[in-house]
């Protein structure tokens, strides 16, 4: 037991000189003279006394965030963002064009580019890159050097929701001169909606350069655990990998499955769990371990795992499972490349939701304390018992997983959610700050052909309820998501 104390102290002790050396490098760095010159592209209202600071992108619609002379190198990406599609972050794009190329070297949905894929929003803080505010502010450091030019844009690839109301900065730094080597930021995407047998190839690229990066995401279409393939990289034209790993949730830095966590170069954010309709997010950077490579460097992983049905009897241990399966590459390199395929449309992106505004809903309150707002319907019912019923539905028989998109505020209270007067998960207390929305699982249903009813009912006030504030016992919903089980 001594022995095993003293070995995780010392592991201990050797991550903290690791992050003091980083950390310190980078602060020394501050006091070195420069003459680069600061520059920033944002948002802000072109009335510099204005509040009009963000940017409306309409479905089909592109807006050009920098469009930057070199030389130069970016340091810092933020964005945020607003819409009633409640898998907006893979309905955006996110592209990045090197020295006047015509096709982006960065191509990447917005979500899966900071670091969580399926459409999620959940936060996390790693080295590199975060995410707070709910899943709906995005930070970006990765050093990003240009010579002669850079275009940075966003599109909406997704109808049926209005606008996106979209926030940014691109802060970046003008420079004399970059070194002749200097090597390329890149990132693709790539999506296998079911995985077919095989590996998931995560790059296949050519040049030379350093992997740095990546991120993956699963929506599982069966129970059980999809993590039992190796990761496997092929560099300069190897038959056989010269990296291979021991288990998908191993490369990540996990063991023994997955669990939520966040860390500098590794991390999990979004892990629902091991059933069917259950997403997963997981990222690692690969900072103290880049990947070299001087002609070719090909990705993959395995995507095997078991198979469990609904009365927990296992069918198979380790073999192919055909989940929706996403990853991103980051890696540098030279010369500049690009995908010769693009991207999938955002319909076949994002995974078959049936998304139901409330503000299209039938629904009675008691009492009635309702108002139509741009994000749904908010009730306020001024009594710790109220309660609002929406009716909805659903055109064939199945399983579905249903969730909700509800808005809090500071006059909130707690809120028991029902599904056909059956409780849907543990009462929800729905007070905060300022208006936030969130996304809440509700669980899964089967749900006959027919009208169904999704209720709320007053549980009384938040236990994090000031005195001071008048008890309004308010709640807003946004929108109902169904996903059918049976159809994945």
């Amino acid at each position: 037991m001594i022995l095993w104390l003293c070995l995780f102290s010392y592991i201990d002790n050797l991550a903290a000189q690791i992050s003091f050396t980083l950390d310190h490098s980078l602060l020394d760095q501050l006091a070195l003279p420069s003459d680069g010159q600061s520059r920033r592209s944002s948002s802000t209202d072109p009335n510099i006394d204005g509040n009009g600071d963000s940017r409306l992108i309409q479905p089909g619609e592109t807006l050009v965030l920098a469009d930057m002379e070199g030389p130069g190198i970016i340091h810092h990406l933020w964005n945020t963002s607003a819409s009633l599609n409640p898998y907006s972050a893979r309905a955006l794009v996110i592209r990045i064009y090197w020295d006047h190329s015509e096709k982006p070297s960065v191509e990447v949905p917005l979500g899966d580019f900071f670091g969580v894929g399926q459409g999620a929003n959940v936060d996390y803080q790693s080295l590199p890159m975060n995410i707070s505010s709910h899943g709906r502010s995005r930070n970006c450091f990765w050093s990003m050097p240009f010579k002669k030019h850079a275009k940075i844009t966003v599109s909406n690839d997704l109808a049926g929701f209005g606008p996106a109301y979209f926030y940014y900065y691109v802060d970046w730094e003008k420079v004399k001169s970059l070194p002749e080597e200097v090597l390329y930021f890149h990132a693709r995407y790539h999506q296998q909606s079911k995985a077919k047998p095989g590996d998931h190839l995560v790059l296949n690229t050519t040049g030379r350069g350093s992997y740095i990066g990546t991120v993956y995401s699963v929506l599982q279409t069966i129970n059980g655990w999809f993590g039992e393939g190796d990761d496997r990289f092929f560099i300069d034209g190897e038959k056989i990998p010269s990296l291979q790993g021991t288990g998908t949730e191993d490369y990540f830095g996990d063991a023994w499955g997955f669990r939520e966590f966040s860390g500098s170069f590794n991390g999990v954010p979004l892990y629902e769990g091991p059933l069917a309709g259950d997403r997963v997010s997981a990222y690692r950077w690969h900072i103290m371990d880049p990947i070299h490579f001087s002609k070719s460097l090909k990705f993959s992983i395995e995507h095997k795992g078991s198979d469990v049905d609904d009365n927990g009897k296992e069918r198979s241990r380790s073999d192919e499972r055909a989940d929706w399966v996403s990853s991103v590459a980051f890696w540098y390199q030279t010369p500049i490349t690009f995908s010769e395929t693009g991207l999938p449309p955002a319909i076949e992106r994002i995974p078959p939701y049936r998304i139901l505004l409330a503000s299209n809903l039938k629904f009675k309150a008691t009492p009635d304390k309702t108002s139509k707002e741009k994000t749904g319907i908010d009730f306020m019912p001024e009594k710790p018992d109220g309660e609002i019923e929406f009716e909805f539905e659903v055109e064939t028989s199945g399983k579905y997983k249903i969730s909700a998109v509800l808005v809090d505020n500071l006059f909130g209270s707690k809120y028991q959610p029902s599904i056909d007067h059956q409780p849907a998960g543990p009462v929800l207390d729905l007070i905060s700050k300022g208006g936030d929305w969130k996304g809440f699982n509700m669980g899964t249903f089967h749900l006959d052909k027919g009208k169904h009813t999704f209720a709320l009912q007053g549980r009384g006030a938040s236990s994090d309820s000031r005195p001071e504030v008048p008890s309004k016992f308010a709640i807003g919903i946004s929108s109902l998501s169904l996903l059918r089980i049976d159809s994945l």
